[in-house]
């Protein structure tokens, strides 16, 4: 199983061992606020609210700090979202990491606000939490690799984006993009304005918001 979301290695074993929150989904006037953890139930629990809230189309994901077992969501999430003609928004408020991060680019739009946190770090895959393999460790032409660059094509995002993921921060890191990293990779059909923010100060910000 694969595992992506910023901590340290024994919270990682412990999550994985013992659960972590799944995605629940909330009404927010014209949205559906996203909070938890991706993993293979998060598609039915969006289907059901879509089901039972027509006319809704835009997700927002307001704290969604990572994902588990990805081979298992990350594709059947796209389609249903793609599909529906759903749009991803992280708002100003927001945050969004690693598996986290990746939802938010697979709306039929997708936009990320002014002042929202975007974290990306090498992804870890093992067993009970324990890591066999990291990302950034492995060659380029390792298969392991192909889930994501797949997944990537599939919605337009430039392989570059997974490759600057995997070497910008360790699977037991975070690091919090810019708006000109942001633009860099158009990951957000709305260009982010850039700002004066510091690292120190995004670092602060965005570790503040973060919660699992």
């Amino acid at each position: 199983m694969s595992f992506r979301f910023p901590g340290t290695t024994a919270l990682l074993t412990l999550l994985t061992a013992c659960g972590y929150p799944q995605v629940e989904v909330t009404t927010r006037g014209d949205q559906f606020a996203l909070t938890g953890i991706i993993d293979e139930t998060t598609l039915e629990t969006i289907q059901e609210a879509v089901q039972s809230t027509p006319g809704i189309s835009t997700i927002s994901l307001q704290n969604v700090p990572g994902s588990a077992n990805d081979a298992a969501s990350l594709y059947a999430l796209t389609r249903y979202i793609r599909a529906e003609n759903l749009e991803t928004i992280v708002p100003s408020d927001g945050i969004v990491a690693s598996g986290g991060t990746d939802m938010a680019l697979m709306g039929r739009r997708h936009v990320i606000e002014p002042g929202a946190c975007v974290g990306v770090h090498s992804w870890a895959a093992g067993v009970f939490g324990l890591a066999v393999d990291t990302g950034a460790d492995l060659p380029r032409d390792a298969p392991e690799h192909q889930l994501y660059l797949k997944f990537y094509d599939s919605i337009g995002i430039n392989r570059d984006f997974y490759w600057f993921t995997l070497e910008v921060a360790g699977p037991d890191e975070v690091h919090w993009m810019t708006p000109a990293e942001i633009n860099r990779f158009e990951l957000s059909d709305v260009p982010v304005p850039t700002d004066g923010e510091t690292v120190e100060q995004r670092n602060e910000r965005c570790f503040g918001r973060l919660t699992l």
